[in-house]
């Protein structure tokens, strides 16, 4: 129910709070947390269709001249592809320019590149750490706090109100000791002048009290004046009236609550909204939800690459598109394994022997100096477990996957895509069988060659789409394994490459031979590559 009048933090510099209401709700409740905090901009139109946008308040503890010299450091790195500028026109207002590399990118996407990467979006933490009776410090929520505080003004009121009892009786004390002097100053003077202990004196005479003699004692002549009476008679009067008050104070937990709430009013009547220092500067919204992948996207300068796999699993990528791979050094005993032309901001899928399908990407590959790194410093991949295949992920094509013992089945791009270091499983294999050839489904027909050199055709039609599992039997063998699966058109016919990398094919009349049902052994394939690989990259 606070929240209704606090809706949350206002901050001296302004800015915008983007957390949900449930978020502050808590945080305000449990005492910890914090409030993510985002400049205040807007865009403004230029001439000719171009734009700029204009940060007008910045997160507060910010230092302006640190966030532009960041971004600015950010702007040589090459990681802010969408800025083109920024300029400090700031005088007395915060008034940051941020340039566009294009006037075509939406300006939202610019500030949310900017917001993940620089202080334009800050996190205030929130600690309500508060000594319970000013002695045991402990975290409290905002209601424990505010109750808290108003204990605090309370003891203040009673203890300021005690130290000026004490004054007032004091100088009651005092001024009675000097009426009686001014009552009796011949006297005084004459007891002053004579006596050779007048303190005493002066006390057995008047019936003073120590306090009282000191005070006439040392008293000043200028102070002897007839007018000086009157002064006194009102002063104890006045005094006497504020001793009543404070008496009344002090023997009443209502009255003090009445003072302390009128303290509290005078607070309110200088910082109320409607006042000019106490009107809200920090307003809230939500953050705009932006596809995290365009955003990721577009944290990365768009740039052609070569991605060059060793035979051993090393991955390094080649600037621009590379196809002369001849000089390439490799570590000993290592070779080229594949390569393939992606671009800086494609994301990769690895099926791996594992039969799970892994996600990479290319802007978080080592470039081309070197040797490049193991594949497995990016993914949770087994030590027993091989790459199958590595390839762009396009999104939207089927593939089919098939294992070592010949069972397989067909599976959408999209199932594939896992977003863990661990990868997901999408061909279910256990040891020694594995995942053993994935093709692109282009066609009507699929093709299954085994290690024993045989070969079987069927229509496409009797392999089923699954998101995950272990398939069905696409060819049989006795001693021998699954070697490759490729899916043509029959119009078109089969295609491969051979040893020397030269494109062969066979029609579909060529093929009558072996075209039979799934899970057929098949027949020897004459004139296809030794290999038994019919080399078709995905």
């Amino acid at each position: 129910s606070l929240l209704r009048w606090v809706k949350g933090p206002d901050f001296p510099t302004g800015g915008i709070i983007i957390d949900s209401k449930e978020s502050i709700a808590e945080a305000y409740a449990t005492g910890r947390g914090g409030f993510r905090t985002r400049a205040k901009w807007h865009r403004e139109e230029g001439a000719r269709g171009t734009w700029v946008i204009v940060v007008t308040e910045i997160p507060w503890l910010v230092q302006k001249s640190r966030l532009i010299e960041k971004i600015a450091e950010l702007l040589n790195e090459k990681k802010l592809p969408l800025v083109g500028d920024i300029r400090d026109e700031s005088a007395e207002d915060i008034r940051v320019v941020i340039e566009p590399k294009s006037r075509n990118v939406d300006p939202e996407l610019v500030m949310e590149s900017l917001f993940k990467l620089t202080e334009l979006e800050s996190r205030i933490s929130l600690n309500l750490n508060v000594l319970i009776k000013g002695k045991i410090p402990k975290v409290v929520g905002l209601a424990e706090c505010l109750r808290e505080w108003l204990d605090h003004l309370r003891d203040v009121l009673l203890r300021r109100s005690a130290y000026r009892k004490a004054q007032i009786e004091h100088r009651l004390e005092v001024l009675g000791g000097y009426l009686i002097a001014y009552l009796n100053i011949d006297k005084v003077i004459k007891i002053i002048r004579t006596e050779d202990e007048p303190k005493p004196a002066l006390m057995k005479a008047f019936k003073l009290t120590e306090v009282q003699a000191d005070a006439i004692l040392n008293m000043r002549l200028r102070s002897l004046r007839k007018l000086e009476e009157m002064e006194i008679r009102t002063e104890d009067k006045n005094l006497r009236s504020e001793l009543k008050g404070i008496n009344k104070i002090l023997g009443s937990e209502t009255e003090q609550w009445a003072k302390v709430g009128e303290q509290v009013r005078n607070v309110r009547d200088m910082f109320g909204p409607k006042t000019p220092l106490g009107k809200r500067r920090t307003i809230f919204a939500d953050a705009p939800e932006h596809d995290l992948a365009a955003l990721e996207e577009s944290l990365v300068e768009r740039e052609p690459v070569t991605v060059v796999v060793s035979d051993k699993g090393w991955v390094r990528t080649l600037k621009g598109h590379v196809e002369d791979l001849s000089n390439l050094s490799f570590k000993t005993d290592d070779k080229l394994g594949f390569a393939f032309f992606a671009e800086t901001t494609s994301k990769l899928l690895l099926l791996a022997t594992n039969g799970r399908f892994y996600s990479l990407d290319v802007a978080k590959l080592p470039g081309g100096r070197g040797h490049g790194e193991p594949i497995r410093l990016f993914i949770d991949l087994e030590q027993d477990a091989a790459i199958v295949s590595l390839f762009v992920n396009t999104g939207g094509r089927k593939f089919l996957i098939a294992s070592y013992e010949g069972q397989g089945f067909v599976v959408n791009e999209d199932d594939c895509v896992g977003t863990t270091r661990k990868g997901k499983q999408v061909l279910n294999v256990e040891m020694p069988n594995e995942a053993k050839a994935i093709a692109t489904v282009s066609g009507n027909q699929v093709a299954v060659i085994g290690t024993n050199h045989k070969m079987v055709i069927f229509p496409l039609d009797q392999v089923p789409e699954m998101a995950r599992g272990r398939g069905v039997r696409l060819q049989k063998y006795k001693g021998a394994g699954l070697s490759d699966v490729t899916v043509f058109d029959s119009k078109a016919g089969l295609t491969w490459k051979d040893s020397a990398g030269r494109e062969q094919g066979l029609n579909w009349k060529d093929l009558s031979d072996w075209r039979g049902n799934r899970a057929d052994a098949g027949r020897l394939a004459h004139g296809l590559p030794k290999s038994n690989k019919f080399g078709r990259a995905i």
